[in-house]
């Protein structure tokens, strides 16, 4: 709320810096990482003092990972809650709200629950499992109804949300692609980058380094398409107040970075559930919202990967009598059994995720 004091700018001049979203930006980032390490201390002695550990899988069930993964059994869980308040208070704090920050915000929160829930009822029932499924689609369904209603009615976000853009293409495919297409879309974008974070999210900060990849070139793409010279320059829709999106992107990469500083190898605190859905979600949203879906599939390519290998072992095992491609999926784990350890292993996830980021980036030149 703090960019309403450039009105103020007639009875102190500096004061209409408040008006550029770069320089909101900016203290958007500072912001949420400073909350977020303030509060994560303070949170995990909380989670530790109520028992909130994660259950970890027997070696009955996931063999050798089992022994490689016994030193996490006390670690303790939700730690998303660290990147959830910190991101909300700091978005609050730096963004002139509108349509698409509202909507942002309301699939983050909706989704942050949901994997509340999930990682409540794991550690409830001591079982790795949590919300069926079947549920978690269901409700994430509903999410992706009412985020989508809200951007179709609304005077602001109509038009622009109707439009179907794809990569290195100059003009829309689809200049009105319906409420049932674009729900479609929305639903596969929220879901797909909501449960591929959450697969990832199996070593000591792997999923959230290749979050801070991945929000900032949502950054970049956010601010291109809420600027007009930019936009038009680079063939892409103007999007009028999608640039705001830029601080939730902001936010999101100084809250990433704050939890990273516990979450790293050995981790002090998983974010569970109640990190990955939400996170994942948001960075959906924003990408649909920017018309940016299937670009986030190069970006989000670490994601992306890990999410198939766990569809490719699946399909495997089912099709060919048992057999497995993967020692195990996700793909990360397939690496672990072969010896590489967890540092070595989100070190380099990490530096394919920066070069699909880069690749990501330079769709927005090739049109």
């Amino acid at each position: 709320m703090l960019s309403y004091l450039a009105e103020w700018e007639s009875f102190w001049g500096p004061l209409r810096l408040f008006q550029f979203i770069t320089f909101r930006a900016g203290f958007a980032l500072v912001t949420a990482f400073l909350i977020g390490f303030f509060i994560a201390p303070r949170l995990f002695k909380w989670l530790k003092a109520s028992n909130l550990f994660q259950p970890l899988r027997s070696e009955a069930v996931v063999g050798d990972l089992a022994v490689l993964h016994r030193d996490k059994a006390k670690t303790p869980t939700m730690g998303g809650l660290v990147i959830f308040i910190a991101l909300i208070l700091s978005t609050l704090l730096w963004v002139r709200p509108n349509v698409y920050t509202w909507v942002a915000l309301f699939v983050y929160a909706s989704l942050t629950g949901l994997g509340f829930l999930d990682d409540f009822f794991k550690i409830r029932e001591r079982h790795h499992r949590g919300v069926p499924g079947r549920y978690k689609l269901l409700i994430q369904a509903m999410i992706a109804l009412v985020a989508l209603a809200i951007l179709f009615y609304h005077g602001d976000s109509r038009d622009a949300m109707n439009e179907l853009w794809v990569p290195f293409i100059k003009q829309p495919l689809l200049p009105s692609m319906g409420f049932g297409l674009a729900l479609l879309l929305f639903f596969l974008v929220v879901a797909g980058s909501s449960n591929s974070i959450n697969l990832t999210d199996g070593i000591d900060g792997l999923a959230i380094s290749c979050t801070t990849t991945v929000a900032i070139v949502l950054a970049i793409m956010a601010y291109t398409s809420g600027h007009a010279i930019l936009a038009d320059y680079l063939y892409l829709r103007h999007i009028l107040g999608a640039g705001e999106l830029t601080i939730i992107c902001a936010a999101l990469l100084g809250a990433s970075l704050a939890f990273l500083w516990y979450n790293a190898h050995p981790a002090e605190i998983f974010m569970g559930d109640t990190g990955s859905l939400g996170l994942g979600g948001l960075i959906g949203a924003i990408a649909f919202m920017v018309h940016q879906p299937f670009t986030l599939i190069i970006v989000a390519g670490v994601f992306v990967i890990e999410a198939l290998s766990v569809i490719l072992q699946v399909s495997s095992y089912k099709l060919r009598g048992g057999k497995r491609i993967f020692l195990m999926a996700p793909l990360h784990h397939h690496f672990q059994l072969k010896g590489w350890s967890e540092s070595k292993v989100v070190a380099r996830f990490w530096i394919l995720s920066l070069l699909f980021a880069i690749m990501g980036l330079a769709t927005l030149k090739l049109r």
